[in-house]
This record gives structure tokens, C-alpha cells and sequence, in this order.
């Protein structure tokens, strides 16, 4: 395990690109080694590598297989560092401004300007000398269910994840996806009650989903929602399968999918226009999309993509961190209830720091 992180420091000291990366309850860490600085672009989503999608924008980001040295090592749990948590002060401006914004989004719903819009906000925590293999490590050993991430591009920067959404999953003609909301603090001594406004909110997804996959598939699979653990929260989950009309339709069906209700909102068009009038940052890449673009890197195979939802995620700065969170606002949204989901969201990167 220590040659793949020593590659990667040897990267970083020459200021390539690069990604390491482990596959949801995976046994082993998949690095890819870009041998130039070039930012290469998806242009047809015919292309082979790692894709770094941004919440907004045309513009995708990805390193390709083609350009690249992979490496693929086997993990163990003595790789891995693990230690108490550390406590974070809540901003209390920061809280009322968040909690400013839901209150306009419900009134937004109220007024039937859409049915449901995810917002979201930044944290910026300072750091000092952050050692970034161990904060991915710790990644590794918290959230073992999750994909785990760190990519570094020159002309992007260095991000890191624990993400639990899956956006789509293909192999030949079959895809799979998920469709993910609500949110609990998890706690192994109480069983999981849901209240209407989180199944609401959950099915909304499940019927998004289903809709924009109607004219690319047949043969559709619906799960029963089910609450599922992601680090320290429970989310509904349902899983959902198909079979591709044709598999030459990729970017349409991602087209279709991105961004789902999820991260973005119903109607999806009205929902993305509110968040980027009102949010007060840039997402960038958080609440993208990221992961491998026709080919398992692990095995090669090709006719395979694997892509994840960008959440849980942090952008590594010089002497700071700053992290993305947001949460789904409906009719029914209480503006600190939904401050406090984003609190319990942030602590899945703060707790690696």
C-alpha cells in the first residue's frame, strides 16, 4: 500500500494529475497516474478514464486511461489510522444566512415555483500542515460502504470524498441507480422512524428517476425503499435496474439523470435556476458527478462505468478545507431542522480531519 501512496506524493511533487479511489466495500485502492499536466475534456462520453463532472456546465474534466500509468493494491486494515474526533464551533452567521435561504426556498414551494430544491452551503475549516494521505486513510476505514476519493488536477485542484449515491452503474446494456434522500443521525440502539416529509421527499426522487429513464429503458426493476447507513446517517434508499435500448446512449441518459432531485430539485430546470440565483457560492464540483467513464480501471473491461454522485465531499486548499453540504427543502421544511442536517452531514469530513 505504501508504493501506491509514494507514487502519489511523487505526482503531486511533480504537480501531475491523479486519483485514488476505492469502490464501496472494495478490498482494494485504485490509483491513476495522468503522465502530463494537460486538462483533457469529455467531448462525446466515448472516452476511457476517471471523469470529474462539475454540478454545473458543459465542461467535464477527465483524466484518461490512454494517458495514464494504473496501479491497483490490495487495502488491509493495518493501513489505516483511525482516532477520536475533533469539535468543530458552529458559525452562528453562517446558520442564519443557511437558514435565510431555506426559509426562501419553502416560500418558493408555496408559491409553486417547484416542488422540492436541495440547497447548499460552505464551511471553510483552517488547517496547518493537513496530511492528506491520512485524511484519506481515515476515509478509507470510516466509510467503508461509501466510494472513497482523492483527486488532484493542477488546473482544478485536490478534492477529496466518502459519497453513499450512486448516479449510474453500467455494464454492456445493464445500468443501475439509486435513488437516496432523507437523513438521520445514525444510532444502533433506536430503529429507524421516518416521517412523511422525508418518504415524500424520497419517492419524489424514486419517480424522477424513473421518468427520465423511461425513454432509454425496458425491463425496469423497482426496490421498496429501505433505510440504508451511510457513516453517521440513515438515508431512504431505493434501488433501481434496467436494461438499455441502446448502449450507445450514455450521455444522453446521464444528461437525463444529472442532476437528480437529490442534489438539485423538481422541476429540475426551476430548481437549478433558484439554486444558482441564490446560493452564495459556487458548488464547483461538489454535487457532480465522478468516476469511471467506459472502463473498469481495475479489469479493463470496457462497455463498464461506474459513477457516483459528488457528496460528502472537501476541497483541500493551501491552509484550509472547505466543505460542501446541503439538504432537500420542501413544503413542509423547517429552516434550523435543515441547518442541523447539514451540521450532521459536514461531520462525515470533519471526522477525517
Amino acid at each position: 500500500m505504501e508504493d501506491l501512496f509514494t507514487k502519489t506524493k511523487n505526482q503531486i511533487q511533480q504537480n501531475l494529475p491523479f486519483v485514488l479511489f476505492c469502490k464501496p466495500n472494495s478490498d482494494h485502492i485504485i490509483g491513476l497516474f495522468q503522465k502530463n499536466d494537460v486538462l483533457y475534456l469529455v467531448e462525446n462520453f466515448e472516452e476511457k478514464g476517471f471523469v470529474f463532472a462539475p454540478f454545473d456546465g458543459d465542461i467535464i474534466p477527465i483524466i484518461p486511461q490512454n494517458q495514464s500509468n494504473v496501479y491497483v493494491e490490495k487495502k488491509t486494515a493495518g493501513d489505516f489510522y483511525v482516532n477520536n474526533n475533533n469539535d468543530f464551533v458552529t458559525d452562528e452567521v453562517h446558520q442564519i444566512g443557511f437558514e435565510n435561504l431555506v426559509e426562501k426556498a419553502v416560500i418558493a414551494i408555496q408559491s409553486g415555483a417547484f416542488q422540492k430544491v436541495v440547497v447548499s452551503r460552505k464551511e471553510t475549516i483552517k488547517t496547518s500542515n493537513l496530511d492528506t494521505e491520512m485524511v484519506f486513510k481515515k476515509l478509507i476505514a470510516y466509510y467503508p460502504s461509501a466510494f472513497n476519493y482523492c483527486f488532484f488536477h493542477p488546473k482544478i485542484g485536490m478534492w477529496m470524498g466518502a459519497t453513499p449515491e450512486q448516479l449510474l452503474k453500467v455494464n454492456e446494456d445493464q445500468i443501475a441507480t439509486v435513488a437516496l434522500a432523507g437523513t438521520q443521525i445514525f444510532n444502533s440502539l433506536e430503529s429507524v422512524v421516518w416521517e412523511e416529509k422525508e418518504k415524500n421527499e424520497q419517492q419524489l426522487v424514486t419517480d424522477f428517476i424513473s421518468s427520465q429513464l423511461a425513454d432509454f429503458v425496458f425491463n425496469v426493476n423497482i426496490s421498496k425503499p429501505y433505510s440504508a447507513q451511510a457513516g453517521n446517517l440513515w438515508h431512504i434508499k431505493t434501488d433501481i435496474s434496467a436494461r438499455l435500448l441502446s448502449k450507445y446512449n450514455l450521455k444522453e441518459v446521464l444528461q437525463a439523470l444529472h442532476p437528480t432531485p437529490a442534489v438539485g430539485g423538481l422541476p429540475k430546470a426551476s430548481a437549478k435556476a433558484f439554486i444558482l440565483k441564490n446560493e452564495a457560492e459556487e458548488r464547483e464540483y461538489y454535487s457532480g458527478f465522478l468516476g469511471e467513464l467506459n472502463i473498469n480501471l481495475a479489469t479493463f473491461k470496457t462497455e463498464s462505468s461506474d459513477l457516483f454522485v459528488n457528496l460528502r465531499c472537501m476541497k483541500i486548499l493551501n491552509n484550509a478545507v472547505e466543505l460542501f453540504v446541503g439538504c432537500g427543502v420542501t413544503k413542509d421544511s423547517i429552516p434550523k431542522n435543515e441547518y442541523a442536517e447539514t451540521v450532521n452531514k459536514s461531520m462525515t469530513m470533519k471526522r477525517a480531519l
